[in-house]
This record gives C-alpha cells, sequence and structure tokens, in this order.
C-alpha cells in the first residue's frame, strides 16, 4: 500500500483461538452486524454472489446451523463450511467444478463476501442450548480462520522440492466502491496449492492465506499465528497486497508505525505497531527476497521496482524525512517503502518473526502489486458494472506475473560470501 502517497494498498489478520472448550451457559446477546458485514446489503455485493453461485451458501449454513444441538456440533458445522468455502474459491480460481455463473473465474470476491454473509449469519444465531459470548467469538474465529487458508497450509514431505508461503488480502476502501477486488487475494487463490518450475529448473509447491484489513486483528497476533509453524519450513515466503497505479514494487524496508488510515471496519489506528515483546522491537526490518533479480528479469507487462524509499523521524527530530536510500541511523519509523498501512505491517511483522526465529538468511519480504483498475467507461462506482475486459485481464495479468515474480525469486541462489 502505498504509504503517504496513496491510500490504496492492503494487507490484515484474525483473533486467537481460545484452547479449551468454552462454557454453554445462558444466552449470550447477539452483537449486531459489523461495518463490513452491513455493506453485504448493497447492490454489487448481491450481484457478485449471484453470479459466482456463491449465494446459496449462506442459506444452506445457517439451516445447518439451525440443526446443531450442541457445541461441538455447532463447531464440527462452522469448521465444514469455513474449509469448504476456502476450497470452493480456489477450486472455482484454478478452474475446478462449475462456475456457478458468468463471473470471471480468477475473481477473489466471491470469497470475500461470502464470509461476510456467513459470519452475520453466525453473529445472529441463537441456539436452543444457548451459547455464551466466547463461544460465539471462538466460532466467530474458526470461520475467518478456516475460510482464509490460514488452517489448511501443508506441504510435501521429503526432499528436492521447495515451499513456499504466500499471503494476500481482502478487497478494502469499499465506501468507496464496492465493487473493489483485490489482486493480491486473486492471486492467492491462484496459487494455492499449486506447483511452478522456478528459474534454477526445480520444483516448488505453493501454499497461501489471505488476511482481513482489520487493524484489531493483526494486534491480535493473527499474522504470527498463521506463519510462525512454517517459516521454519519453508525455502521463501512474501506477503503480497495491492500497491501503486502501474508498477510492482519489491519493498526494502518495512516500518513499525501505523499511520491511522481506516481499515474495512472503518477504525484508524496510529501508534507503533504492537508486538510481543516491544522492549526488543526495531523500528525497521528488511525484505531478504532477491531484489536484484527479480527487477532484472522478465516477469510481465508492470515494470517492477526496488523501493527503498521510506520516511522517518531522524534521530533526535520530530519532524518527518522522506529518505529515498532508506533510513537513516536511530531514526523512527513513520512508513515504510510500503506505506504505513496493513500492506507494510504484514511485511513488517512477517519479517520480524522471521528474524526472531533465527531465520535471517531465509528469503521472505513484500511484494506490491498494481492497484486492480476498472476499464475506461466503467469507472464511476454508482454507474459501472461489477466487471469488464479490461478488469479481468488486468487481474490476470498481475497474477501471472506474481507468480512468474515467486518463481525467480524461489529459483535465485546467492553467490557464496567472500571468505
Amino acid at each position: 500500500m502505498p504509504p503517504i502517497r496513496t491510500a490504496l494498498t492492503l494487507a490484515l489478520i484474525l483473533a486467537a483461538v481460545a484452547p479449551a472448550a468454552p462454557a454453554v451457559a445462558a444466552d449470550a446477546p447477539s452483537p449486531a452486524v459489523t461495518v463490513e458485514e452491513a455493506r453485504l446489503d448493497r447492490a454489487a455485493p448481491q450481484e457478485i454472489l449471484r453470479r459466482s453461485g456463491f449465494a446459496s451458501l449462506a442459506p444452506e449454513f445457517t439451516a445447518s446451523l439451525a440443526k446443531a444441538d450442541s457445541f461441538a456440533e455447532a463447531e464440527r458445522t462452522v469448521a465444514r463450511y469455513g474449509t469448504g468455502l476456502w476450497r470452493r474459491a480456489v477450486d472455482r480460481a484454478q478452474g475446478r467444478g462449475p462456475a456457478g455463473g458468468d463471473l470471471s473465474r480468477d475473481d477473489d470476491r466471491p470469497l470475500y463476501w461470502t464470509r461476510l454473509a456467513l459470519t452475520r449469519e453466525l453473529r445472529a444465531w441463537q441456539p436452543a442450548f444457548g451459547i455464551t459470548e466466547e463461544g460465539r467469538a471462538r466460532l466467530l474465529d474458526r470461520l475467518e480462520r478456516s475460510s482464509r487458508g490460514q488452517d489448511s497450509i501443508r506441504y510435501p514431505s521429503g526432499k528436492g522440492v521447495k515451499r513456499i508461503l504466500l499471503t494476500g488480502f481482502d478487497p478494502f476502501t469499499l465506501d468507496r466502491d464496492t465493487r473493489i477486488s483485490n489482486p493480491s487475494g486473486a492471486t492467492a487463490l491462484a496459487l494455492d496449492g499449486t506447483w511452478l518450475r522456478t528459474a534454477d529448473g526445480s520444483l516448488a509447491q505453493v501454499e497461501t492465506a489471505v488476511f482481513p484489513v482489520r487493524w484489531q486483528d493483526f494486534a491480535d497476533g493473527s499474522v504470527e499465528r498463521t506463519l510462525r509453524p512454517h517459516l521454519p519450513e519453508v525455502d521463501l515466503f512474501t506477503t503480497v497486497s495491492q500497491g501503486r497505479p502501474g508498477r510492482f514494487d519489491i519493498e526494502r524496508t518495512n516500518g513499525a508505525w501505523r499511520g491511522g488510515f481506516p481499515d474495512n471496519e472503518n477504525l484508524s489506528r496510529t501508534e507503533t505497531a504492537p508486538v510481543a515483546d516491544p522492549a526488543t522491537q526495531p523500528q525497521w526490518t528488511s525484505t531478504t527476497l532477491p531484489y536484484t533479480a527479480i527487477t532484472a528479469a522478465p516477469t510481465g507487462r508492470f515494470p517492477v521496482y526496488d523501493n527503498t524509499s521510506v520516511t522517518e523521524l531522524p534521530a533526535g527530530s520530530g519532524t518527518p524525512v522522506v529518505r529515498p536510500g532508506g533510513p537513516t541511523a536511530g531514526s523512527v519509523a513513520r512508513a515504510g517503502g510500503g506505506g504505513n498501512y496493513l500492506s507494510n505491517e504484514i511485511a513488517y511483522r512477517a519479517t520480524l518473526l522471521r528474524d526472531r526465529l533465527g531465520l535471517t538468511r531465509l528469503p521472505g519480504g513484500h511484494v506490491h502489486t498494481p492497484v486492480l483498475q476498472f476499464g475506461a467507461g466503467n469507472t464511476d462506482p454508482a454507474t459501472g458494472a461489477v466487471t469488464d475486459a479490461e478488469f479481468v485481464r488486468n487481474r490476470l495479468d498481475i497474477i501471472a506475473q506474481v507468480r512468474a515474480i515467486v518463481a525467480v525469486a524461489a529459483g535465485y541462489e546467492a553467490p557464496p560470501s567472500a571468505g
């Protein structure tokens, strides 16, 4: 996401699962719908659901929940539908099974809007056996994680295969235009579980997950919870989000600052990113992706840049300064190369986790995609169609170029260090 330069960018995440089953006690009041869920009733989301074949899932989910006669049965139902939604979205994106409608298969929006339809139903559900607030929160968390692919990351055992982990984001800035799609989320669907041939000729399996564009989920540790079990076993990771128009950026430096741009709940946070062990929290983290090799390779029609710029408070100063060449010693972060929104934060958290796990040689960092744009004549949210040929072409080209960038990065062999 563009920093102070642009409000477009992404990235985001989920609450922690309680380890023990919650007590089932007297009925807890059903919470009101969230800001995100309230957007469901607008025309564009409803059309997207109809034209993808996903509109029937929420009524089916509601009927299944109504049959649950215990918390354990409800939890099984939630897990089944959450996992099923992720798998259905991945299968649709990868050409398996019926398309369900005339909406392009590469579209990430059916997953986003269907998830919200399910969480809204789960929030309103009042079982005869009663449910506590803790119990409902646990079910919502289970639904979020499973429908985002966060709990289904699996790699083959044995040697000779590289393992790649890639993350994407939900659509965002939806009050500006409810039709918005996020190419990073579409890329995650298109690549999940796929195999690719890297630049050095080896095979690699890609596993993916999608994160919400919500400040609180990140503060609750959803990024770390998802990535921590897998970083020690992968050969490369990259977080991906939507950035600036017409270009890819490999972000060299990530900053610890939250700049306050509203998230999908219309909430703002202006603070240092809250992480575990804040006493050892650095102001900056750096990519270990092979940015020189990536920017030199012919990966697609969009130019790819090694973005080294940051915004900092220089040591001893309270005035922000843009540093095109990266941060200076002792400075305080105000924006990484990818800005100070959730796309910067997921990159910061992922690379900080890499370093704290002692995986400093593991290639990892952040890729910003071009902004996904509608075709000329279809730019007005009030009158525009939910899709058009140029919109689909742009998304397909971005997906293909991310895949090519990942193949270059995963096949790069660093020269041996001197001495």
